[in-house]
């Protein structure tokens, strides 16, 4: 049986993430309240803002800019996005 967990981003019950993606409370924080979908879209949108931003991941003020960007995807809240990224329709 799959595991489900009730999306902070999705508002619904969706498959759960295998294990924690960081340790640490904010990792369990997000095992418990992050769909496997809400995850691997947050990892896109991260990846996007990594590259047309051109981030230093050594930098620690990058870090900090990625996390603050990361809880506010999750929470829906307004987040920064990949200048001049047109998304495809699937």
């Amino acid at each position: 049986m799959t595991n489900t967990v009730f999306c902070q981003k999705h508002k619904k019950t969706l498959e759960a993430l295998d294990r924690a993606p960081f340790p640490g409370p904010k990792g369990q924080q997000i095992l418990e309240t992050i769909s496997k979908q809400a995850w691997a879209e947050w990892q896109d949108h991260q990846t996007r803002l990594i590259n047309e931003k051109h981030l230093n991941l050594m930098d620690p003020a990058t870090r900090k800019y990625l996390q603050t960007e990361m809880d506010k995807f999750f929470a829906g809240e307004n987040y920064d996005k990949a200048e001049g990224y047109i998304p495809t329709s699937d």
